[in-house]
C-alpha cells in the first residue's frame, strides 16, 4: 500500500493533502472473461470479497456495456488502458481508469492482470515543488536557453560542470560561458532545433574544469513547447558517457576477477603467482605479493610493529612490463619494509588504502625503501595497498599501482582488490595449515614405521613406502617385521583407509597391537580375530565421539599376516582384504600365495582361515598394499604381469628388487600410499638344530643336560653349557612332572648370536611364574628360568605347548 509522500520534517496534515492513502485495487482475469483473482485493494474500492467475485464472469460488476474497443482488443496487443464504468456493491455507479496487462503463464494460460490506482489522481500539493527539484537535482547536466539562445536556467550539476553559478552564467551565450570549438557547434545545432522543432544529439560537450580532451559525453538538446506547440527554449541535457561506461566495465571487471582462478592448489607460492597474475594486466600494471616472514604459526594473530621495519618474503611479482622491472626484489629473496610507509600502516590498520601520486605517504616512502624506487621511476601515480588477512591473522600484504593508465584507482578498485586478497590469503593458509599437518602426520608416521629391519636368521628383507602425493598425502599403509620364537619371523602389510592424522595414528595403533599378538604367538587366523575385535572397538569409541566418519576406528582396514618357520621352511599365511603375497621359486617361477580371502578388519562375524605352504631356500616373497597395483593406468592383471617381471629379472640384492618393482609399476607419485615388504627365506640347517625325544621319566633330566653339553661343544659353545644346563634341566623336569607325554627337547644354534632351547609336550597347561614362600619346595623353576635368559614364553599347538626360552650368545 502506497502512502503520499511527505516533506522532510512535515506531516501530512501540514500540507493539506488527502487524509486518505492511495492504494492500488488489482483483479486478474482469464481468456474466458472470469475473474480468478481480486484484491483487497479491489474491496475497498467495489466494497464485494474475493467469494463474492472469484469464479463469475467479470462483466457482472460492469454498470454499463463494454465499449467495441475494450470488447475486442487484438490479439497480439499485450496492453490496454480506459476508463470503465463499474457497479459499486451498494448500487452506485463509479467511474474506475483501468490499464491492463496480457501475459502468458509458463504453463501457457494467458490472463489479463488489471489494475486502478486510487486516491492519487487528486493533484500532490508538492507538483510543482516536485518539478522543481528534479530540474536542479537531476544527476544529469541540465540547461534551459531561450530563442536568442541565452541561458535562462542551469541545474546543479551544470554549475558544477562548468564551475560557475546560475546567476553567473544567467543572459550569456554559451560559446560566451564556455568559449570552445564545442560550444560553437553545439550552439549550432540549439538554432536547428529552434528551428526545426525536432531534437538533435551531439557526441561531445564542453570540457568539465580537470576532464581531458578525450573525456566522453552523450548531449541531448530538445525544442520546449507550449500547450499550443510553440516552440519557446531549447533544453539542453548532457550526461557523462565514461561514467555510465565506468560503472558497466567495473561491473564486468569484477566480475571477471572474481572467476580468476586464486588457491587452486595448496601451495602458498603458487597461491601468490595466482593473485598477481588476476590482477595484472585486468586493473594494475604492477603488483607484488609479500608474506610475512616468517609467517605465523598456530592460530594465534598476528603481530606487526607499527614502530619498525617489517620483514617480509617476496612470494610474487607481475608486471606489464617484461621482465618485472620495477621489482628490484627477486621472487623468493626477503625484504623489510620501513615504519610508517603505506605496506606497514596497512599491516597494522588491518584494511587497505588508495593513495594518489601527491600523497605525501608515497614521497616518504620511497625515499625511505630503495625497494620502492619504481614508484618515481616509473611513475606510478595510483598505488593501492592491501593486507592479506585470513581466520583473524595478518599472512602478507599486496602492493597494485599504475602508471601506465591515467585513471586512477577508485573505491570499487580497492573493493575488488580486497576480494582478490582475501580469496589468496584464504588459500595461503590453508597451504600452511596443510603442510603443517602434512609434516606432523610425515613425523608421526616415521616414528610408528619400523626405523630399521630386526636381524634375524630366518629371512633377508628389504622394503619401501612411499606416501601418497597430491592433497590426500600421508596414509595408513604399514608394515613390520617380528622374529617370533624358535627363529620364526612374522611379516606384516596393513593398509588403514583414509589419508591424515587420523589414518596414521590408527595404523600405530594396529601396528601395536599386532606386535602384541604376535608376542604371545598366536596363529596368523587367530591374530587376525583378535584384529578384528579391537578395529570393532576403536570404531565404537569413535562412533560415540563423532558421528559421520567412514572410516572410523579404522574400519575397512585390510591385513596379511606371514609367519615363516625356518627350520622346517614352512610359511603360513592369513589375510583379512588384503592382496596375497607373490612368490618367486629359486627356479624363477612367480605365482600369488591362493591365500584364503577373509574380510576387511571392522566387520565382524566371518573366520579368517590359514594356507601353510613350504617354501624352497632361496624363496622371494613380495607383500604389497593395492596402491602398487592402483597406481597403474591399465587393468589389474596388466599391473600384475609388470610386478611379476620385475620380481623374476635376477638382482644382486633386494633392495635392487624393490627399486625394479617400484619403477615398473610408479609411472609417477602415486594416488595412494605404497608400502612394498621384499624377503628372500633362508634355511637352518641340521646343523644347526638337534632335536631328542625324552621318556616321561625324571631320571631322564640328568640325559638331557649331558646330550645339551656334548651338542654345545660340537658347536663350540662349552661357554654357554652351564647356564644351558640349569635351564634344560627346569624346562625338562616341568614337562615330566606337570605335562603329557611325548616330550621332546630341541636346541636351534641361531646364526652364532642366538641359542634357542625348547621343550614340547602334549599338554595344553601353560605354567605360571610366581614368587616361591621361604618354606616352599618347588615354584622357583620358572623364575630362574626368567633370569638366566634374555626372553622365554610359551607357544601353544594344536595338541600341546612349547616352553622356550632365548640366549644371546654375544655375552660369551
Amino acid at each position: 500500500m502506497e502512502q503520499v509522500p511527505t516533506s522532510p520534517g512535515e506531516r501530512p496534515a501540514e500540507t493539506g493533502a488527502s487524509l486518505e492513502s492511495a492504494y492500488t485495487a488489482s483483479a486478474t482475469i482469464n481468456e474466458q472473461g472470469i475473474v480468478t483473482e481480486w484484491s483487497e485493494g479491489a474491496t475497498r474500492l467495489l466494497g464485494y470479497v474475493p467469494s463474492e467475485v472469484v469464479g463469475l464472469p467479470a462483466a457482472h460488476r460492469l454498470a454499463d456495456v463494454l465499449g467495441d474497443a475494450a470488447r475486442r482488443v487484438p490479439s497480439e496487443q499485450e496492453r490496454w488502458s480506459g476508463t470503465v464504468a463499474l457497479r459499486h456493491r451498494d448500487g452506485h455507479r463509479m467511474e474506475v481508469a483501468l490499464l491492463a496487462h496480457r501475459w502468458t503463464s509458463s504453463g501457457g494460460t494467458v490472463k489479463w492482470f488489471v489494475v486502478s490506482a486510487v486516491g492519487g489522481a487528486h493533484r500532490s500539493p508538492w507538483d510543482e515543488p516536485l518539478k522543481e527539484w528534479a530540474f536542479t537535482q537531476s544527476p544529469c547536466f541540465l540547461a534551459i536557453f531561450d530563442t536568442d539562445l541565452r541561458l535562462v536556467r542551469a541545474n546543479t550539476g551544470m554549475e558544477r560542470t562548468l564551475s560557475l553559478t546560475e546567476a553567473e552564467m544567467r543572459g550569456l551565450r554559451l560559446p560566451e560561458i564556455a568559449p570552445d570549438p564545442v560550444s560553437d557547434e553545439t550552439e549550432r545545432r540549439m538554432r536547428l532545433a529552434l528551428d526545426s522543432g525536432e531534437p538533435q544529439y551531439m557526441e561531445a560537450f564542453v570540457h568539465p574544469t580537470g576532464a581531458s580532451a578525450e573525456h566522453g559525453w552523450a548531449t541531448s538538446l530538445a525544442p520546449l513547447r507550449d500547450p499550443d506547440g510553440r516552440v519557446h527554449a531549447v533544453c539542453l541535457a548532457a550526461h557523462d558517457r565514461n561514467g555510465v561506461e565506468g560503472v558497466q566495465h567495473q561491473m564486468l571487471l569484477t566480475e571477471e576477477v572474481g572467476a580468476a582462478p586464486i588457491g587452486t592448489t595448496l601451495d602458498s607460492v603458487r597461491t601468490a603467482h595466482e593473485l598477481a597474475d588476476a590482477a595484472v594486466p585486468r586493473f594494475a600494471d604492477f603488483a607484488v605479493v609479500d608474506l610475512l616472514e616468517p609467517l605465523p604459526r598456530g592460530e594465534e594473530p598476528s603481530s606487526v610493529p607499527a614502530d619498525g621495519p617489517v620483514t617480509v618474503c617476496r612470494a610474487a611479482a607481475r608486471s606489464v612490463l617484461d621482465g618485472t622491472p620495477e621489482s628490484t626484489v627477486a621472487v623468493g629473496d626477503t625484504t623489510s619494509y620501513p615504519p610508517l610507509s603505506p605496506p606497514v600502516e596497512a599491516l597494522v590498520a588491518g584494511h587497505g588504502a588508495v593513495y594518489g601520486d601527491a600523497d605525501p605517504a608515497l614521497a616518504r616512502w620511497a625515499a625511505q625503501d630503495p625497494g620502492a624506487a619504481w614508484i618515481g621511476e616509473y611513475g606510478a601515480h595510483s598505488v593501492m595497498v592491501v593486507p592479506m588477512r585470513a581466520g583473524g591473522g595478518t599472512l602478507g600484504v599486496a602492493v597494485f599501482s599504475r602508471h601506465r593508465r591515467r585513471e586512477p584507482f577508485q573505491p570499487e578498485d580497492l573493493r575488488v582488490a580486497g576480494e582478490l586478497t582475501a580469496r589468496a590469503a584464504a588459500g595461503i593458509r590453508n597451504a600452511y595449515r596443510s603442510g603443517r599437518e602434512h609434516t606432523t602426520t610425515m613425523t608421526l608416521q616415521r616414528s610408528l614405521l619400523p626405523h630399521t629391519l630386526p636381524d634375524q636368521a630366518a629371512l633377508e628383507i628389504a622394503s619401501r613406502y612411499l606416501p601418497a602425493a597430491g592433497e590426500a598425502g600421508v596414509g595408513g599403509d604399514w608394515f613390520d617385521v617380528i622374529p617370533l620364537s624358535g627363529a620364526r619371523v612374522a611379516l606384516v602389510v596393513g593398509d588403514v583407509v583414509g589419508h591424515g592424522i587420523r589414518a596414521t595414528a590408527t595404523m600405530g595403533r594396529l601396528r601395536t597391537a599386532v606386535r602384541t599378538l604376535a608376542d604371545v604367538d598366536l596363529g596368523p587366523d587367530e591374530l587376525l580375530t583378535h584384529l578384528d575385535d579391537l578395529v570393532i572397538h576403536l570404531s565404537a569409541d569413535e562412533g560415540d565421539q563423532e558421528s559421520g566418519g567412514e572410516t572410523a576406528g579404522g574400519i575397512g582396514t585390510t591385513c596379511l599376516y606371514v609367519v615363516y618357520d625356518p627350520v622346517i621352511r614352512r610359511c603360513t599365511v592369513a589375510r583379512a582384504g588384503h592382496p596375497p603375497p607373490a612368490v618367486v621359486s629359486p627356479e624363477g617361477s612367480v605365482y600369488l600365495l591362493d591365500v584364503p580371502a577373509g574380510p576387511p578388519l571392522g566387520l565382524g562375524g566371518l573366520p579368517f582361515e590359514t594356507l601353510e605352504v613350504e617354501l624352497p631356500e632361496g624363496s622371494i616373497l613380495a607383500l604389497y598394499t593395492d596402491g602398487l597395483l592402483q597406481a597403474r593406468d591399465h587393468d589389474i592383471d596388466e599391473a600384475l604381469d609388470s610386478m611379476f617381471a620385475a620380481l623374476v629379472r635376477p638382482a644382486d640384492t633386494l633392495d635392487t628388487v624393490c627399486d625394479r618393482v617400484l619403477t615398473a609399476m610408479l609411472t609417477h607419485r602415486p594416488d595412494d600410499d605404497v608400502a612394498l615388504l621384499v624377503a628372500r627365506t633362508r634355511s637352518l640347517h641340521a646343523d644347526q638344530v638337534v632335536v631328542w625325544d625324552l621318556p616321561s621319566d625324571p631320571s631322564v633330566v640328568a640325559t638331557a643336560r649331558r646330550q645339551t653339553t656334548d651338542q654345545l661343544t660340537a658347536w663350540g659353545l662349552e661357554e654357554a653349557a652351564f647356564v644351558t644346563e640349569l635351564l634344560v634341566s627346569e624346562l625338562v623336569t616341568n614337562a615330566i612332572r606337570y605335562g603329557q607325554p611325548p616330550i621332546q627337547l630341541r636346541l636351534i644354534h641361531e646364526k652364532n648370536s642366538t641359542l634357542i632351547c625348547e621343550v614340547s609336550d602334549a599338554s595344553s597347561t601353560a605354567p605360571h611364574m610366581r614368587r616361591a614362600r621361604t618354606f616352599d619346595e618347588g615354584g622357583r623353576g620358572l623364575l630362574l628360568v626368567a633370569q638366566l635368559a634374555e626372553r622365554w614364553g610359551t607357544r601353544h599347538a594344536a595338541i600341546g605347548k612349547t616352553i622356550w626360552a632365548e640366549q644371546s650368545l654375544t655375552e660369551y
